[in-house]
């Protein structure tokens, strides 16, 4: 029970790498608040809260910071505190720089970095008066090394790598740790829509043969989040297998 007596807010959790997370931090004893923009987020809370965990779902677009702090207000109310912050909501939307439209452009900006910032600004003040918090945000391996038709896509997870350094240099007097974690090719319904010849291609860079699963991120998060990360901030956990950089 790593999470014992903890709340969470993980955003993006209703599928994924965020409901391996969201199912991690309640087997681990954490009270979970998650956000999704779809609805199949009410059958997972449902479904936890029938197991005897502590969950309440909210459906969220991390874009509008007015929403933010409703939800986030929300759920301080409902559990009494908030401990533990997980910025995992994101999209892609693939584009050669050439191609690529200022839509596909705002929309990933607004998600995967304005999300971000937004959930984060939100949540600190109450860590802040706590005196206790510990930020994970999603990054991605491409931000370390790049990948082709991602401009967009890599700016963020760049931007995310970032905002993290200067979020533990800031928060850590405040008793609050920021760090975040860079999956490389994790099998999701995402990654399983991939041509297949872009899934057998993207083996050939794995050292260890195989491609991740959701879990493998979730507990990843469990680690950051846990108290025996006390003493790690403003790190980019890197979990892809030792995959070619």
């Amino acid at each position: 029970m790593r999470l014992k007596d903890k709340v969470a807010i993980i955003t993006g959790g209703a599928a994924g790498i965020g409901l391996a997370t969201v199912q991690a931090f309640v087997r681990a004893g954490a009270a979970v608040a998650f956000w999704d923009v779809s609805d199949k987020g009410a059958e997972v809370a449902e479904e936890l809260t029938r197991a005897g965990h502590r969950v309440t779902f909210t459906k969220v677009t991390v874009t509008d910071s007015d929403e933010v702090l409703r939800a986030t207000a929300a759920a301080h109310k409902h559990f009494g505190r908030i401990d533990i912050l997980i910025n995992n909501a994101g999209i892609t939307r693939d584009r050669t720089l050439m191609k690529m439209t200022q839509e596909e452009w705002n929309d990933v900006i607004s998600v995967n970095l304005t999300g971000v910032f937004n959930c984060t600004q939100a949540v600190v003040p109450i860590m802040k008066e706590q005196n206790y918090g510990r930020i994970v945000s999603a990054s991605s391996n491409v931000a370390i090394r790049g990948n082709y038709g991602q401009t967009n896509y890599v700016a963020t997870k760049s931007a995310i790598i970032g905002m993290t350094k200067v979020w533990a240099l800031e928060l850590g007097r405040y008793g609050i740790t920021a760090n975040c974690i860079a999956p490389g090719f994790i099998r999701t319904a995402m990654t399983d829509a991939m041509p297949e010849e872009v899934r057998k291609a993207s083996l050939a860079h794995i050292p260890v043969g195989h491609w991740g699963e959701p879990h493998d991120i979730a507990m990843g998060y469990v680690y950051l989040s846990s108290d025996e990360a006390r003493f790690v901030s403003g790190i980019c956990l890197t979990i892809d297998g030792g995959a070619a950089r």
